[in-house]
């Protein structure tokens, strides 16, 4: 029926995905389009802005075409982003730089600066700013490119840029900005206090004056917009956020208690909480950045499948080649050589901070590190190694949530990682812990769809959105044969940080000049 579909975006790291849904959440069409990051330095990681302009334009009418429709069948749109990726920009939309991407940790002595103030706001981030965060990295702008930032009509992030390319308006999201800004509705919004003390008052004149929740109006596409991406000017624009929160909602996560593992570049640990719970030392607790009236804990594992991806295009040329051969992907025999390797890979342990530990460590100058390597272990045994660490790093998290207060019942779980039936069966055995999978894997892109729906009013709220779109459909089991091999390889994995954290401070140090 005309009219009875939304689409839903997501800007992911390494690519943009667009999918069209109908009402009871199936999909219709998707398309996806990759984009490169620039990694100038160590820790920099930029993108091009209009990339992203250019993959959504391309990929709606691609999505579009695939599910036969017309213009005048969709009624809503909204996407998410990874966040906090910081655009400086002119008032008309135009970037001055590249983007400084999530996972762009050059701010670490401004994020430190931050953190020594010991602000009350900064509670809400179990007081500890990340580097990869808005402050630190304006804070980065204004002291390494003050022409740049000076000139700034606005420091934004990849949301509002693309919401604005969508509707012409500049527009805050409540989810970003509460996770990544240092906002916080319960203490006034903004935090001026905090930003007069690191002499970034005129910061709050860069940001969007409007700050909206998930799923709530925006606007209308402009003619422009709706031109470029082959829609109707009718369609109504949802505010979006940040993409493992929209994931919650596609995974059904709406109910205090439950808890999302979003398995992408990175990893998400998304809780969610009927009260604050400040003990912990994971970011939050957010106060409403999914649900109003609920609170959030997130924890996260700065690279995973990263490190997947990093491992294939290093060491993968002979699994790409017998992958050409089968006429399968190479990731199917990559992990059928895993498979073969006993758990706990017969003594090799792998430290998952390739790019820093975002969670519980918080240590942006952590490294990666591979510990009891011998002439037996094969490629098949560091590939099931990234898979255990990145699964003990995720048991790490959630052994700091429960001493919280905060313990999982279950993992709901979602992103690219969650296609290897191996690694999830791994995350089930470390973590002794059921996973729960839905009939869409993409929740992100599901769960943004729902903030469609809900911004253009086919359902009341946010929660009925996903009660009518999201459906769980697998529950796999945690092994108990692999319990004892688990928890002493885990024992073994969060020893290696303190024993090795003075080195790779050395390290990061020396190669950052």
């Amino acid at each position: 029926m005309p009219g009875q579909h939304v689409i839903g975006i997501d800007v992911g790291t390494q690519s943009l995905r667009v999918m069209v849904f109908d009402l009871q959440g199936t999909p219709v069409g998707s398309a996806s389009k990759p984009y490169p990051t620039h990694y100038d330095r160590v820790s920099w990681a930029e993108q091009e802005p209009n990339d992203w302009w250019e993959a959504a334009v391309e990929c709606t009418r691609r999505a579009m075409a695939e599910a036969g429709l017309g213009p005048t069948d969709v009624v809503g749109l909204s996407l998410d982003s990874t966040s906090c990726t910081v655009l400086p920009v002119k008032r008309n939309g135009m970037p001055l730089r590249r983007a400084l991407l999530w996972m762009d940790v050059r701010a670490v002595e401004q994020a430190q600066r931050v953190t020594r103030t010991k602000h009350e706001r900064l509670k809400y981030v179990s007081w500890v700013e990340s580097p990869e965060w808005m402050l630190p990295k304006a804070m980065w702008l204004k002291e390494h490119q003050r022409t740049i930032y000076d000139q700034a009509d606005l420091v934004i992030e990849c949301q509002d840029w693309l919401l604005h390319r969508l509707t012409g308006r500049w527009v805050a999201s409540l989810n970003q900005a509460t996770c990544k800004w240092n906002y916080a509705a319960p203490d006034g919004g903004w935090p001026t206090d905090l930003l007069k003390q690191l002499d970034l008052a005129e910061l709050v004149g860069k940001w969007p004056e409007e700050v909206l929740p998930l799923g709530a109006p925006v606007g209308t596409l402009t003619r422009e917009a709706a031109e470029q991406l082959g829609l109707s000017t009718a369609v109504v624009v949802a505010q979006g956020g940040i993409d493992a929160y929209t994931a919650m909602l596609g995974l059904g996560v709406t109910q205090p208690g439950q808890m999302a593992l979003v398995m992408g570049t990175s990893t998400c640990h998304m809780a969610l909480c009927e009260a604050g719970l400040f003990e912990t030392h994971v970011w939050g607790p957010y106060p409403d950045a999914l649900l109003p009236g609920t609170w959030i804990l997130e924890g996260g594992q700065t690279t995973t499948g990263a490190i997947v991806t990093w491992f294939r295009d290093q060491f993968g040329e002979t699994a790409e080649r017998e992958a050409a051969e089968r006429g399968v992907e190479v990731w199917q025999v990559l992990d059928e050589a895993a498979a073969t390797v006993p758990a706990g890979c017969e003594g090799l342990v792998l430290l998952d901070y390739f790019q820093g530990n975002r969670t519980p460590l918080r240590d942006p100058k952590a490294r990666g590190s591979v510990v009891g390597l011998s002439l037996k272990h094969t490629s098949a045994h560091l590939f099931r190694a990234i898979y255990e660490g990145t699964a003990f790093g995720t048991r790490h998290i959630l052994a700091d949530l429960a001493a919280g207060g905060f313990r999982a019942t279950g993992l709901y779980v979602c992103g690219g990682g969650s296609k290897s039936e191996l690694w999830l069966q791994i995350h089930a055995d470390v973590c002794g812990l059921p996973l729960y999978l839905t009939k869409v894997p993409d929740a992100t892109c599901l769960g943004t769809a729902v903030c469609a729906a809900a911004g253009a009013g086919s359902y009341p709220s946010l929660r009925e959105a996903a009660a009518n779109m999201v459906h769980i459909t697998r529950k796999i089991e945690p092994n108990p044969a692999q319990a004892e091999v688990y928890d002493f390889m885990y024992r073994r994995y969060t020893d290696l940080y303190p024993a090795l954290r003075d080195t790779m401070h050395d390290l990061a140090d020396h190669m950052s000049g």
